[in-house]
């Protein structure tokens, strides 16, 4: 019998866990420092804001890992011995494994910061994270976040949640204009303004200053202002938790490289999730993907292999989704901040400034090529199938209704979305009717 040793409980490691135990009598343990019980991530901020208990995110009962025959772990590895098959940990004891995968997921970039350690410096990725803002929430007069992204922009929900001031540091023009286009970018813009968040767009931080505990209590930015704060949320990306193993002889670029089966270059060692790192990257997909939903694919399909069935991990077409306080987001396909030289876009805003459509398309053969939604809820099963099929904007177009799934918004604007695209591409080629 295997013994199988995942490092990592989150949604990748979990996962594989499970899926592990429906098809083989193998020994499977699972090693976390974080926690003991895997949690769903994704719901920390609600927790903070009052809307869930942290029990209320972990979707097991904690004797589930029993039952199912899965060991815990509740401790950190400072080694992988791949020679040994062996793993060193935090308390200096160790742990054999015939098959090791590495499911150490990410953690907060920091930049070489100067004060970026200090007390009240954190990140929103763990449960330790949750825990320290816990801690420091009530005496905090104003909040600082470093990094326009979504989890910046989930933590200034979280503190405005509880009415603390927050200044959020966005180092680009506009808020995620690396990902958005100028339109849906300015939306985003204007409605964080709008929830009271003191937004500083092309804006640094240089330094973070503390107080005679060591506990932060102000920030310099780039425009020699300093920002007093006693909470500073380091937001501008998270990238590999890979650390540990430098010293190991797994070939590591950014994160753990694995091929299309997710082993990496040593025989019974692979990896999955946030710290995985594709050798080449799948279709425009990026080498590493740092998203729930693809931490949940890779764990099923090692799972195929673990017990027999090889499987390359083949994630499909490209979605996601995500939320900018009160305005829900979605993306199928692939739709650039930049349009490429053989890409056209259509673009629909809503007078009330705060739902959109963009449509991406082959300026030649006029495929739909990906669409983005905000403020508007669009159906993933229409758009994954119309990816598949090369179906044409104009099918897509037409086919609105099919795709909404919200037909009270689509009654009222679906006619107006139609009219202005016929405007917009007028000569190019008339929809149905």
């Amino acid at each position: 019998m295997e013994d199988i040793v995942i490092i990592g409980n989150g949604i990748s490691g979990a996962t594989l866990a499970r899926h592990i135990r429906t098809k083989s009598n193998s020994k499977i343990t699972i090693i976390s420092s974080e926690t003991e019980f895997f949690f769903s991530r994704t719901a920390l901020m609600y927790v903070f804001m009052g809307h869930l208990k942290f029990e209320h995110t972990q979707p097991y009962e904690n004797d589930f890992w029993k039952k199912n025959n899965i060991d815990l772990i509740h401790k950190s590895v400072d080694e992988v011995f791949p020679k040994e098959k062996a793993l060193l940990l935090s308390d200096n004891s160790t742990i054999r494994f015939d098959k090791l995968v590495l499911a150490t997921g990410s953690k907060p970039n920091k930049f070489g910061w100067p004060g970026q350690n200090f007390s009240g410096v954190t990140g929103l990725y763990s449960k330790q994270d949750l825990d320290h803002l816990e801690k420091w929430a009530p005496t905090t007069k104003r909040a600082v976040i470093v990094g326009g992204g979504l989890i910046g922009i989930e933590l200034a929900e979280m503190l405005r949640s509880r009415d603390i001031p927050v200044t959020f540091l966005v180092r680009e023009k506009s808020f995620w204009d690396g990902i958005l286009p100028f339109g849906e970018s300015q939306i985003i813009n204007r409605h964080i303004i709008e929830h009271e968040i003191d937004l500083r767009l092309e804006t640094n931080l240089v330094k973070i200053l503390s107080d005679e505990k060591g506990h932060a209590r102000a920030i310099v930015t780039d425009k020699n202002e300093t920002i007093e704060c006693q909470i500073v949320g380091l937001t501008a990306g998270v990238s590999p938790n890979i650390d540990f193993l430098k010293n190991s002889g797994i070939e590591l670029g950014h994160g753990v490289k694995v091929n299309r089966f997710l082993e990496t270059n040593i025989k019974d060692i692979f990896a999955i999730g946030d710290c995985a790192e594709q050798h080449a990257a799948i279709g425009l997909r990026r080498p590493i993907e740092a998203v729930w939903y693809t931490g949940r694919m890779m764990a099923e399909a090692l799972a195929q292999t673990l017990t027999g069935n090889p499987i390359q991990y083949n994630p499909g077409h490209w979605f996601n989704s995500a939320k900018f306080l009160d305005i829900e987001y979605q993306t199928y396909g692939w739709v650039w901040a930049k349009p490429k030289d053989y890409e056209k876009q259509f673009y629909w805003e809503h007078t009330d400034g705060k739902k959109a459509i963009r449509i991406s398309f082959h300026k030649e053969t006029r495929v739909f090529l990906g669409i983005n939604t905000f403020g508007i809820r669009m159906r993933h099963e229409f758009f994954d199938k119309i990816l598949t099929d090369n179906q044409t904007v104009d099918y897509v177009i037409h086919h609105l209704a099919k795709a909404n799934f919200d037909p009270e918004f689509f009654t009222a604007h679906e006619k107006e979305i139609k009219k202005q695209f016929r405007t917009q591409f007028e000569g190019i080629q008339k929809i149905q009717q």
